[in-house]
């Protein structure tokens, strides 16, 4: 049985770094995203905190990304906003989903 993965981003942004923030971000899932990608998806929360989470196909997938030439995306994107992002991957265990559109 294949496994979905879900890995996590985040840093605190500084206020001023926000908005370039979410400029990258949109730019790169505006382009080809890589292959294993179910779902990504930028979230802010309190305290200037940031995170991407994005959801692999499974564990493979993910570690194609990350072993790939270059910087993983998602790290990347809040190094260039001055911050060190830190990183969780968590298997997930069980799943529910339901039609919901965010325009």
């Amino acid at each position: 049985m294949t496994e979905l993965v879900l890995s996590e981003v985040g840093a605190v942004v500084a206020p001023e770094r926000e908005a370039e923030l979410v400029a990258l971000y949109r730019e790169l899932v505006a382009g080809p995203l890589p292959e294993g990608l179910v779902r990504t998806e930028l979230l802010h929360g309190p305290g200037g905190r940031w995170r991407v989470q994005s959801l692999w196909r499974d564990m493979a997938a993910l570690e194609a990304v990350r072993s790939a030439p270059g910087r993983p995306a998602a790290p990347a994107l809040f190094r260039k906003v001055g911050t060190e992002p830190e990183l969780a991957v968590y298997v997930v265990a069980v799943a529910q989903t339901g039609e919901f559109t965010l325009q």
